[in-house]
């Protein structure tokens, strides 16, 4: 029974509210349609040429009087201050702005006139106003006659000196149109009387100022004139200006044109007797804008509409006064009234928008109070629904707890077996490394295949050594107990250390291998047994991942801002993937990357050892463009983490997987684990030969080779090797052109080369040594003596590059640059020495100097000096500057900036650690201090 009522009682609520509002749409819907429709806008463009006068402010008003009794109409006027480019430009502006209807006053007829066809072309009624265009399409025209203007002019002047007297014409701007017409009207009508002569001209620009700059001259070389005639009435008042100033204002007449109203207007002028007369020239505002809006709707009008005039002397000059005075105050009667009437309706709009903004609030109540009734209705099952699911999670969440802590006891117990079986690794790896590291260091009668087997199983011993101590590492950060053990060392040589082990398969893989610190010492607290396998996960996996002829580059520097160091570790590899972005941190995780893949402990442990340091770990990546990975470290460490054991070097443990272990002492000849740095390239064509010859001298040094002259000598100005054994007798290029083109490229001309022939008559082996050869060696040649004899070569070059280094450190002057090398030198000096300034020259910017790549430039000033392009800029600037330091009137920043340091600090720093005495030490020794 209840719910019964309940239901009847809802159903009328809801009746009645929807009846409530049903009946406020309607009447909302017919006050809507009681508002009459506003007229549509219509939109009129005035190009004025100026509006500096009163007769264009008297058009302009003309304008706006009658444009009251048309609100519908949007007016926009541009002023182009008599400039006619201006002018052409507005009325493009014009264009753009859809307007309905153009009205021109032209400044100049020529040039206006393309742009006003252009607009009646397409489509837009275009009202002249005044001054006319030379061309005829345009809808209507309004402005006075101006020649008629001339004729009443001359006529009335005729009657005022009955017909006889002197009179001197004051012509507006030349080349103006009214100018041109008045005049015209003027001088045809005056000649009809015999007794009446124009006796002078003159322009007076429509203004008074140049009236009365000029008229002085021309009044005192024509004294017969009897009467003065303006072409409009501010030239006519400074005609009378100008005869009162030279007393001739009772005997000559004044006439201008304009018959303006108001206190500074014509018909004033002559009712104070300043002006004999004015000829009405109407401004024409109000016929425009008749015109114009009998066009927009579509009404007859008439396409030429041409004012009247007439003269105004002493005789109506009184009742044009009164006249225009009734006027206007019947235009400001008007005016009152449109505002009142504005007033009336802004009321009205007021009040209906109050009255909609009631009703919708009546509106919005009733259908808020309906929305609130359903709302309740709705909330009621919605609690008790939620009452029921709290108590299922309730129940859930203890269910999940449960298997949270069992999942955490198995977890437990997993990763307690996977630390027990990483340590039972360990021995028998122990057990396997030792007897196979004393194998190869002991045993000298292994063949070459024992002793590769037997390199490969200690490669991949430790390869998986390494893996199970990450494993360990793992487990240790897990459970926090890897301590810090930091203490204080130069983190440049630490990363520098680092980077040494990369070097060898670096250049392997053509790979660019650069370090750049922003300081040569930068002191820091660390952890070497953490950093150091970070940097050596992070170098890793930018070799990896970075392809052939690539580049890596490590730089550090100082950031004062948050008292950090920072280390990034960039390469131009293959990139992260967006997938693989989110991952590449958590363990056992490997990316999708076409490389190959690893353990997927690498950077995990990376971040936890950071972190563990107190830092963090960044990175960027652009797939297809190389990674950046960067780590950020606190300049100082809580003296908790601190250690009092000294820096040293890094672990013994410290290797790149694919090193090999050290030679014995007792070993007497050097085997293939123990190559030297030095980069042999073998020009041979016969295979068997070349095999041979490379075979020999791989385990010593690092050997390329190529099998003709062509190939030998592109890849020799590449990879800019250390010596070049070369044939005599090669396909292409023989082996006499390669070394000669060697010689006479300074890239390459450094390079010994050793000649290989058959020939082995006394005239061809001097051939050869003519040709640039260090030696000549004829086949079949000992392999014992070609090795001692490349070493003797690879000595003497260490020799000379030595004496170039000892001629550098003591001034660049003195390399004279006779042979090809000390040119190279010399050029190289130039261009360090005349960007010394430059603090951000860089190994890039010399290079590019030179024509060269850096890798070129690297390796020839490696074979030259022994030492890197940064170090030999660095060598420059601190020769410089010692030299610089003499000098009593400079400071030591001054020296610092002027031979390219960063700072003052970093400077002191380098000069110290080359000189081993502070620039100040050093000037205080040798600067004799000024009494």
């Amino acid at each position: 029974m209840i719910i019964n009522f309940s239901k009847r009682w809802n159903e009328r609520l809801a009746s009645c509210l929807g009846g409530t509002v049903l009946w406020l749409l309607v009447f909302v819907l017919l006050s809507g349609c009681a508002e009459p429709a506003p007229a549509d806008r219509v939109k009129i463009g005035f190009s004025q040429c100026t509006n500096g006068d009163a007769w264009r402010q008297a058009m302009l008003a003309g304008m706006k009087k009658e444009l009251s009794f048309h609100p519908e109409v949007e007016f926009k006027m541009k002023d182009a201050h008599d400039n006619s480019t201006l002018q052409r430009q507005q009325i493009q502006e014009f264009l753009q702005e859809d307007i309905d209807l153009l009205i021109v006053s032209a400044n100049e007829a020529e040039p206006i006139t393309p742009i006003v066809e252009e607009v009646f072309n397409r489509g837009i009624p275009v009202v002249i106003l005044d001054r006319r265009t030379t061309s005829k399409l345009y809808t209507a025209y309004v402005g006075g006659n101006n020649v008629e203007v001339g004729q009443t002019a001359a006529n009335y002047i005729s009657t005022l000196l009955r017909q006889r007297g002197n009179v001197l014409e004051i012509k507006g701007a030349s080349g103006a149109s009214p100018a041109l017409d008045r005049h015209k009207g003027f001088a045809e009508t005056l000649a009809a009387y015999p007794g009446m002569r124009l006796v002078a001209q003159m322009h007076g620009d429509w203004k008074r100022p140049s009236v009365m700059q000029n008229l002085p001259a021309l009044l005192k070389a024509h004294p017969e004139v009897d009467l003065i005639f303006a072409h409009n009435d501010r030239m006519a008042l400074g005609a009378y200006q100008v005869c009162k100033q030279l007393g001739l204002d009772r005997r000559i007449k004044v006439v201008g044109v304009d018959g303006l109203p108001g206190p500074h207007g014509g018909i004033q002028f002559v009712q104070d007797g300043i002006l004999a007369a004015t000829i009405l020239y109407s401004p024409g505002g109000e016929e425009a804008i008749r015109t114009a809006m009998k066009i927009i709707k579509g009404q007859p009008y008439e396409k030429e509409n041409m004012l009247g005039t007439m003269v105004i002397d002493s005789t109506n000059a009184l009742t044009m006064k009164m006249q225009t005075e009734k006027l206007t105050s019947q235009q400001q009667d008007i005016q009152r009234q449109q505002q009142l009437l504005q007033q009336q309706r802004d009321t009205y709009a007021s009040q209906r928008t109050v009255l909609y903004i009631l009703l919708a609030a009546l509106l919005g109540a009733a259908i808020l109070g309906l929305v609130a009734w359903r709302a309740f209705q709705v909330n009621r099952r919605l609690i008790k629904r939620l009452e029921r699911q709290n108590e299922e999670i309730s129940s859930q969440r203890n269910q999940i707890a449960e298997l949270a802590e069992q999942a955490r006891i198995e977890t437990e117990a997993k990763l307690r077996f996977f630390t027990n079986f990483s340590h039972e690794l360990r021995t028998p790896l122990t057990l396997i490394l030792g007897p196979v590291e004393e194998m190869l260091t002991a045993s000298a009668d292994l063949s070459a295949g024992q002793r590769h087997d037997l390199t490969l199983v200690h490669r991949n011993t430790q390869r998986l050594l390494q893996l199970v101590n990450q494993l360990m590492d793992f487990r240790k950060i897990e459970v926090g107990k890897m301590p810090v053990r930091a203490s204080e060392g130069n983190i440049v040589a630490f990363v520098r250390e680092i980077m040494d082990v990369f070097e060898k398969s670096a250049r392997q893989r053509g790979i660019l291998l650069r370090f750049l610190p922003s300081e040569p010492v930068l002191p820091l607290w660390f952890d070497v047994n953490i950093l150091d396998k970070v940097f050596f996960n992070l170098l890793s996996n930018a070799l990896k991942f970075t392809p052939d002829r690539g580049q890596i580059t490590v730089s550090i520097q100082r950031v004062p801002t948050d008292n950090t160091v920072r280390v990034s570790v960039e390469d131009t590899g293959c990139g992260i993937s967006e997938q693989d972005r989110e991952h590449i941190f958590e363990w056992f995780y490997q990316g999708h990357q076409p490389a190959a893949k690893g353990s997927g402990m690498g950077l995990a442990l990376a971040m936890g050892l950071v972190r563990l340091h107190q830092g963090q770990l960044s990175f960027t990546s652009q797939p297809g463009q190389g990674s950046t990975f960067v780590v950020t470290l606190p300049l100082e460490l809580p003296v908790a983490l601190r250690s009092d054991t000294p820096y040293s070097a890094l672990p013994a443990s410290f290797a790149q997987e694919d090193e090999m272990p050290p030679r014995s002492k007792e070993e007497p000849a050097p085997t293939p684990i123990s190559a030297s740095e030095s980069l042999i390239l073998v020009i041979e064509d016969n295979e068997d030969v070349r095999d041979f010859v490379v075979q020999k001298l791989a385990p010593h040094f690092q050997v390329s080779s190529a099998a003709d002259g062509d190939t030998g000598l592109r890849l020799a100005a590449e990879t800019i090797p250390d010596l070049i054994v070369c044939d005599v007798m090669l396909p292409g290029l023989t082996g006499l052109e390669v070394v000669t083109q060697l010689r006479a490229d300074w890239r390459t001309s450094h390079i010994p080369v050793v000649m290989l022939t058959a020939r082995n008559a006394p005239e061809q082996q001097l051939e050869g040594v003519q040709s640039g050869a260090d030696l000549y060696l004829t086949k079949p040649f000992n392999p014992t003596f070609l090795l001692e004899s490349i070493r003797t070569l690879l000595a003497n070059r260490a020799h000379l590059r030595e004496h170039f280094r000892r001629e550098l450190s003591v001034d660049t002057a003195t390399v004279a640059p006779q042979r090809v090398d000390q040119k190279f030198l010399a050029e190289l000096t130039a261009i360090v020495e005349a960007n010394l300034t430059r603090t951000d020259l860089s190994v890039e910017d010399v290079a590019r100097s030179l024509g060269i790549s850096r890798v070129q430039l690297y390796r020839k000033v490696k074979a030259l000096l022994g030492t890197g392009v940064t170090d030999f800029i660095q060598g420059i600037r601190l020769t410089k500057a010692r030299q610089i330091l003499l000098d009593d009137s400079l400071t030591i920043a001054e020296v610092a900036y002027q031979t390219g340091f960063s700072s003052p600090s970093y400077f002191s720093t380098a000069f110290k650690a080359k000189y081993q005495i502070s620039p100040s030490e050093f000037k205080a020794l040798h600067v004799t201090p000024q009494s």
